[in-house]
């Protein structure tokens, strides 16, 4: 894979497993460095998030044991100054295993906290593994209804052909509002995106109700992984050329 010297474009997603007796020290850095991941030399957009478990979707999904940074960058060398930030150093040094995934902005529509954080991407030619990321705003009035129509695409997606890892993020320690998920190659992504029936039904609610204040769907080249990719529940042993174990 390519060193993140020669991607342009670059977005990181770094995604820390901490043990159980590290969760208040965690919820302390949540309510601090928020601002200082978004104050460091580079940083186009910042979000620091919680995750969920990936086995179901919804406020009780919340998985406090791992924490998550997806940043947009100015340029390589300043996500590659990141390792030495004080944010990276503090959730470092709380984790017991972690990774990093650099990727390239493939599409992306939709806006996150008034901002459209990839611009707009050029797009191209994938052979290998593509991550997808869907985030949103729920409407409170919308919220029940939602809630009730997700658990048959949270099914369906557990057993989609190609998928290689997903779980839930949100800017808030319970629950989430997005999801994470890499695949194979975008032809499986596309298969479960566009063909399966039960998101598709999904698909046309969102747009018939009205649920979302503010949503984003972006989907990514994976570059690079780099780390202990079992954090993303990702398998090891899938003969998938991203596996990059390199600390």
């Amino acid at each position: 894979m390519r060193h993140p010297e020669s991607v342009p474009g670059l977005v990181t997603l770094h995604v820390w497993r901490i043990a159980p007796a590290a969760v208040g020290r965690a919820l302390t850095r949540m309510a601090v460095d928020p601002r200082r991941l978004r104050a460091l030399p580079g940083v186009r957009f910042g979000k620091l998030l919680g995750t969920g478990t990936g086995t179901g979707f919804g406020p009780g999904d919340a998985d406090l044991t791992r924490w998550a940074a997806l940043t947009v960058w100015d340029s390589p060398a300043a996500a590659a100054r990141f390792v030495d930030s004080p944010v990276a150093r503090a959730w470092s040094g709380l984790a017991h295993a972690g990774v990093r995934l650099d990727l390239r902005p493939l599409t992306s529509r939709g806006e996150w906290s008034g901002r459209r954080p990839f611009g707009a991407p050029a797009g191209g030619r994938v052979t290998g593994p593509v991550l997808a990321l869907t985030r949103a705003r729920l409407r409170p009035t919308r919220a029940l209804t939602f809630w009730r129509a997700v658990p048959p695409v949270a099914a369906a997606l557990h057993a989609a052909p190609g998928l290689l890892a997903r779980f839930g993020v949100g800017e808030a320690p319970l629950g989430w509002q997005g999801t994470v998920s890499v695949w194979r190659d975008p032809a499986d992504l596309v298969a479960f995106a566009y063909r399966h029936p039960q998101h598709r039904a999904a698909i046309t609610r969102t747009e018939t109700q009205r649920w979302y204040a503010e949503e984003l769907f972006a989907r990514f080249e994976v570059r690079d992984v780099v780390g202990d990719r079992t954090v993303l529940g990702w398998a090891t042993d899938d003969g998938d050329p991203a596996k990059g174990e390199r600390a």
